[in-house]
């Protein structure tokens, strides 16, 4: 699949001279970028939501002690 993107001029240059410096296409660093923080960008994400779900009381939480305990790691 192909995207088009606007980067910032600095980060165009910065990813210019990376390809020139190593013989790679622009396209190569930009999937490697994308595949090494995609995980990153997706946990954020959820965390966030999570959160947001918590405050609003749509979820509960559960103490660690107790987790601890269900799972037979009581100290």
């Amino acid at each position: 699949m192909t995207y088009s993107i606007r980067l910032p001029h600095e980060i165009e240059t910065r990813l210019e001279q990376l390809a020139t410096l190593t013989g790679r296409s622009k396209s190569f660093y930009v999937k490697e970028a994308i595949i090494d923080h995609l995980d990153d960008i997706e946990d954020i994400y959820l965390a966030e939501k999570r959160l947001e779900d918590i405050r609003a009381s749509r979820t509960q939480t559960v103490p660690l002690q107790e987790v601890m305990k269900r799972y037979g790691m009581d100290c």
